[in-house]
Order: structure tokens, then C-alpha cells, then sequence
């Protein structure tokens, strides 16, 4: 029986030293898309914007952290067509948008994770546009080797305040919505 227990005893401390390694999923750029959304008083625009890298880590299936960088110069309209199209994207290049002869990419890191239900997490994450970082918080739902979020960015707080009725009087139908909507669906 001393010996059973001894055993017993021994078999727990080495079980409680055997911890789960963490997994790095390597996310393919390739087959994974970023949609937006941008809304005035007359409408909206939308498109898309390309990852450029990043990976999702998880300690056996549960999701740890994570770290995207966005090619800012890949942001196009995909509501519009020829002239109006190149205006546009060249307008939201420029410096009174992203800015991306400066700012080629932006980055997304997450900072905390919380696990809301089997596959969906609450994380709030770093994300760095124009070289200015603000938090932003959203649920990811991953299943399988896919993960997917929507969630609103206020473009002020990195400083895109073109058209903002925030910040700008009398824009009238002008104004531009001080928050653009992201939907983002992964493959890793």
C-alpha cells in the first residue's frame, strides 16, 4: 500500500510538470481576406486590404495570442470602377488617410484573450496605423484552421481625421464616419 501511494505520488508531480508547448499556425496570406467598410452621409465605400504576414498561437486548442501585419499599400475600393476608382484609392493613400508612402504596413498584436464559449474568444489587441497604436476589442470565432471577426475602428485615434465631423464644422453632406467597419477571415 506505501508503495501504491508512492506512486501515485510520483506519477502526479510529473504530470503536473508536463505543460502543453505552445503552437505557432502560420496564417496563408493568400486565402485570407480583410474587408472594410467606410461610411459618409451620402454612402459608403468598401474593399479590401491585404495581409501581408502573421500567425495565430495556440497551448493545445486553445487560442494564446497572435500578430498581423497589414500591406497598406494593397487598400483598394472594390465598389468602384476606372477613374473614380484610382481617385479614390489614391485619396486614401494619401496622407490625409493611411499614408502609405510613409506607412506601408500597420500591425495588429493581440494582448488579451479570453475564452467566451468553445471557439470564440474576446481579445483585445495593439493596433498600430500610421504609426500610432490604439487598443481595439472584438470576438474571434475559430474553427478548424479558420478564425473570422468583424469589428469597428475609430480612425481618429490614429490620426485620420479628414472629413471628420468630430473635428471639422460645416461638412454638411461631407462628413465622413469616424469609424470604418473590418471583417477579417483567416486560413491557416
Amino acid at each position: 500500500m506505501k508503495n501504491l501511494k508512492s506512486i501515485a505520488l510520483a506519477l502526479v508531480v510529473v504530470l503536473s510538470t508536463v505543460s502543453v508547448s505552445a503552437q505557432t499556425k502560420k496564417v496563408d496570406a493568400s486565402a485570407s481576406t480583410i474587408n472594410w467598410v467606410g461610411k459618409k452621409v451620402t454612402g459608403q465605400h468598401e474593399g479590401t486590404v491585404n495581409i501581408k504576414d502573421g500567425a495565430l498561437v495556440f497551448k493545445g486548442a486553445k487560442l494564446v495570442g497572435g500578430t498581423f501585419t497589414v500591406d497598406m499599400n494593397s487598400l483598394t475600393a472594390t465598389d468602384l470602377k476606372g477613374e473614380y476608382l484610382g481617385k479614390l484609392n489614391g485619396h486614401l493613400k494619401s496622407e490625409d488617410f493611411f499614408g502609405t508612402e510613409k506607412f506601408s504596413t500597420s500591425t495588429l498584436d493581440f494582448k488579451t484573450i479570453t475564452a467566451k464559449a468553445k471557439g470564440v474568444y474576446a481579445v483585445t489587441a495593439d493596433l498600430t496605423i500610421k504609426g500610432k497604436t490604439s487598443p481595439v476589442a472584438f470576438d474571434l470565432a475559430v474553427t478548424g484552421n479558420t478564425a473570422a471577426t468583424k469589428f469597428n475602428v475609430d480612425r481618429t485615434k490614429y490620426d485620420i481625421k479628414y472629413g471628420s465631423g468630430s473635428f471639422f464644422d460645416n461638412l454638411g453632406d461631407k462628413a465622413i464616419s469616424d469609424e470604418f467597419e473590418l471583417a477579417v477571415a483567416l486560413k491557416f
